[in-house]
């Protein structure tokens, strides 16, 4: 489940052995004494790596890497570099809350699914984005963010948008496994890939701008027809990652996109209500998707295609906001809280940040803050991540 633990070899009995008695000259300098110091602190160590995952994998279950597609609820930076986009974060005063408070593309103060559910595993702080320039070989091996900000089921979303759609996603998915197997050779590529827990989240930006803001859509579909679009995307889209070796997929719903304080101010009237038919739309994608993700399981051989329900989560925590510590839910951390995003959520704004982002459910007029991500993934990963193994 871990990462490279070569860096511990010191802690098995073999490397004290070894320490001990490969030359005469080793086994006179080294005393007991430092043999049992070595074996306290490796005792240490084991204890700290051990707690370092508080997902507990039953039996010999193993997590051999993490890979999500999606969109900016997921995104790490895939869209840093991207200049023919707005959807970009890369700069203050997102991530202000990250080591150092560098903004890095992460659309939120700090922390984001992708990071909070490697770093509950065990397997890593962050999980890397794929585009990023700095990304290390060793690092394809425990998984990466392919995600772009902007990005939806329906091509339309990321077209518009101008960034990677699904289709782009899974190409870059397929150069990420010929990496791969480069480094690590074809039967430990394709273990790791069949291994992976691999997550989609999209749905979002289709349901909030395509159809409802742009209403590009909406001549061509009503709310059904168009939730059976997304759905046949999604489908098409599962089949394909399980066509490249893809065993363990994760599909997470739709949120209550008509709660987020963005869709409060342009649909929710003066008193900025939910606006009811955006989370019809969602609950009715939602619905179809859990559906789908059933059949896919039965058609799929080996597959574990799990439905993941964020919707409910998360608007417990906007309509209930006190019970988990929150203050204010109807708006975000940046600016007014009411319309700032990506861009338009500046260090030069000139209303600023809030004082304290730890009790404000969301970070921007569109995001969670870490601290509402946290409480989510620890939710999601305690309830689902049994039904992968």
């Amino acid at each position: 489940m871990h990462a490279d633990t070569g860096g511990l070899a010191m802690c098995s009995p073999q490397w004290v052995r070894q320490r001990q008695c490969s030359s005469n000259t080793i086994c006179i300098f080294i005393s007991y004494v430092n043999i049992f110091f070595v074996l306290f602190l490796c005792n240490i160590i084991n204890i700290t790596e051990a707690a370092a995952a508080r997902i507990k994998l039953p039996g010999n279950a193993s997590v051999s890497a993490v890979i999500i597609f999606g969109d900016s609820i997921v995104d790490t930076g895939n869209n840093n570099n991207n200049f023919k986009t707005l959807a970009r974060s890369n700069f203050p005063p997102y991530g202000k809350d990250l080591k150092g408070g560098m903004p890095t593309g992460r659309y939120s103060n700090g922390k984001v699914p992708s990071d909070l559910i490697v770093e509950e595993l065990g397997i890593k702080e962050l999980l890397p984005a794929y585009l990023d320039p700095t990304l290390q070989p060793k690092d394809l091996l425990t998984g990466v963010v392919i995600a772009a900000g902007g990005a939806g089921y329906d091509p339309l979303t990321a077209q518009v948008a101008g960034v990677a759609s699904l289709s782009d996603q899974l190409k870059q998915f397929k150069e990420y496994i010929k990496k791969l197997k480069a480094i690590a050779g074809e039967e430990r590529a394709n273990f790791i890939i069949s291994n992976s827990l691999i997550f989609v989240v999209a749905g979002s930006n289709d349901i909030s701008n395509t159809y409802f803001l742009t209403g590009m859509r909406k001549l061509e579909y009503d709310v059904p027809s168009y939730t059976d679009l997304m759905l046949n995307y999604a489908s098409e889209f599962v089949k394909d990652l399980y066509g490249l070796g893809a065993r363990r997929i994760g599909l997470l719903n739709t949120p209550p996109i008509g709660c987020v304080p963005s869709q409060r101010t342009v649909a929710g009237g003066v008193l900025r209500e939910c606006d009811e038919k955006q989370n019809q739309a969602s609950q009715l994608f939602n619905s179809k998707l859990s559906a789908e993700a059933d059949d896919l399981n039965k058609n799929l051989p080996n597959s574990r295609v799990v439905y993941i329900d964020i919707y409910n989560p998360l608007l417990d925590l906007i309509n209930n906001p006190t019970k988990y510590g929150f203050e204010v839910a109807n708006k975000g951390c940046c600016g007014s809280g009411i319309i700032e995003v990506t861009k338009l959520c500046n260090q030069i704004q000139p209303a600023g940040t809030c004082s304290d982002d730890s009790k404000y459910v969301f970070w921007d007029s569109y995001h969670p803050t870490e601290r509402a991500y946290k409480i989510i993934v620890q939710q999601i990963l305690d309830k689902y991540t049994k039904f992968f193994l």
